[in-house]
C-alpha cells in the first residue's frame, strides 16, 4: 500500500528553484496531523541523509548544507508536505524521499529525482 507520493523533481540549473510535494492520500487525517514528517535525499553512491524534518514536538531541523536555502512546510488539511528549494547547487542532486512516522512505522515514498546542472 502506497502511503506517500512525491512529485516536483526535475532538472534545474544551479541557482534555480524547485518545490517538492508529498501527499498522503490514504492516511487517516488524524494520523497525518500527528505524524512527524521529513524529507531525505540520496545522492549517487552515497547514503540517504536527512534534509529537513520535524521532531515529535514540531520543531523543524535542517541539514547544515541546506539551511537558509530550503524550507519545509505542511498543509494538514490537504495531507501535503512541501520542500521549497532555492539557490540550488550541483551537490543537491539526488533522489528526494518523503518520510512519515506513522502507524508505528517509518513510511517512505518512491522518491523524486532532482538534478542540478552546474
Amino acid at each position: 500500500q502506497v502511503h506517500l507520493v512525491e512529485s516536483g523533481g526535475g532538472l534545474v540549473e544551479a541557482g534555480g528553484s524547485l518545490r517538492l510535494s508529498c501527499k498522503a492520500p490514504r492516511m487517516i487525517l488524524s494520523v497525518f496531523n500527528a505524524a512527524p514528517m521529513a524529507w531525505y535525499r540520496q545522492a549517487p553512491g552515497k547514503e540517504r541523509e536527512l534534509v529537513a524534518g520535524e521532531s515529535s514536538v514540531g520543531i523543524i531541523n535542517y541539514a547544515d548544507s541546506v539551511k537558509g536555502r530550503f524550507t519545509f512546510s505542511r498543509d494538514n488539511g490537504k495531507r501535503m508536505v512541501y520542500l521549497e528549494m532555492n539557490s540550488l547547487k550541483s551537490e543537491d542532486t539526488g533522489v528526494y524521499y518523503c518520510n512519515a512516522a506513522a502507524y508505528g512505522r517509518s513510511l517512505w515514498g518512491q522518491g523524486t529525482q532532482v538534478t542540478v546542472s552546474s
